[in-house]
């Protein structure tokens, strides 16, 4: 038995009792879980002060893949009335945490069967996708007014505004495609690749390469060299790096690009911090690429205000 087989089925007979009576009337504030802390963040928007919300997945200098629960994670879980999970295998620990903490009318809103994505989508960084959050929200709002339809009204007007805060970053968007469209970029692997291709980049890295190294797989040989030679002969005008998985490899093709001239801007898979909220950070995404585009200036960091 794994461990987190052993510490579920513990945790399940610990919290079932406490929480069985807990669970026959409504709570005042509906206690939330966004396992990746981007989703959390749009649950707190929307459900203010009638939600308790909790990221799992949060810290910017780890490596969400390779993410193992905790009990106290397991007994956060089995405690929330509405939990909001990316799917795509990319939390599935989640869901084995769920299916042994049942509880009468959780609410789950799993965003890759929001937006009807197959099991075998290649990447599972949904939240970088201009059409995930307005689905997101929508869902969000109205799982909690189910669960509290008291504040129903509260909770699809505060969707509907977050709904519109996002219009900035999508004409931020549109107008970087019209005016750089098809500028080539590479990447370590494909954490930020709908974004952008929204934006209209044209991706230079073999998506063999991403793929391996988002599954911490050795990459083919010629992969690496297609890659080395994109710097070598400066055929993209941008390296999209993901800040939280890195390893000898990444960091050879990062110095590569920097002896090349060519400007790095750092991509997230949890939001960073402190400072942003979901809008605020693509935005800085957005305003970071266009900056190395026209200007050749690196951002390898998101720091608020810079």
């Amino acid at each position: 038995m794994t461990k987190l087989s052993v510490f579920v089925a513990v945790t399940a007979l610990s919290v079932a009792a406490p929480l069985a009576s807990a669970y026959a009337a409504t709570p005042a504030v509906i206690k939330v879980v966004g396992v990746e802390n981007e989703y959390a963040n749009v649950v707190s928007q929307i459900g203010g002060r009638f939600v308790q919300v909790q990221a799992i997945e949060t810290d910017p200098n780890t490596d969400p893949h390779t993410f193992e629960a905790s009990p106290s994670v397991a007994k956060v879980i089995a405690a929330a009335g509405l939990i909001v999970v990316n799917g795509v295998g990319y939390d599935d620990w989640a869901d084995k945490i769920m299916s042994a903490t049942p509880r009468p009318n959780r609410k789950v809103i799993n965003v890759q069967k929001l937006l009807g994505l197959p099991d075998d989508t290649k990447n599972p960084h949904l939240w970088y996708d201009p059409k995930t959050m307005p689905a997101v929200a929508k869902a969000v709002g109205d799982a909690l007014a189910e669960l509290n339809p008291s504040q129903a009204s509260y909770f699809h007007a505060s969707a509907d505004k977050f709904v519109a805060s996002l219009r900035p970053w999508m004409a931020a968007i549109a107008a970087f495609k019209a005016k750089y469209g098809n500028t080539p970029v590479a990447t370590t692997e494909p954490v930020s690749d709908y974004l952008l291709q929204a934006m209209g980049f044209k991706l230079m890295t073999p998506f063999s390469l991403e793929k391996a190294i988002m599954d911490n797989t050795d990459p083919a040989p010629q992969d690496v060299t297609a890659q080395n030679e994109l710097f070598a002969k400066n055929q993209v005008k941008v390296f999209a790096y993901n800040q939280q998985v890195t390893d000898a490899l990444t960091k050879t093709f990062l110095d590569n690009a920097k002896k090349a001239g060519i400007p790095v801007v750092g991509v997230y898979e949890t939001m960073p911090a402190p400072g942003y909220n979901y809008q605020s950070w693509m935005l800085a995404e957005v305003a970071a690429l266009q900056k190395a585009v026209t200007n050749k200036v690196s951002t390898e960091t998101l720091v608020k205000g810079h």
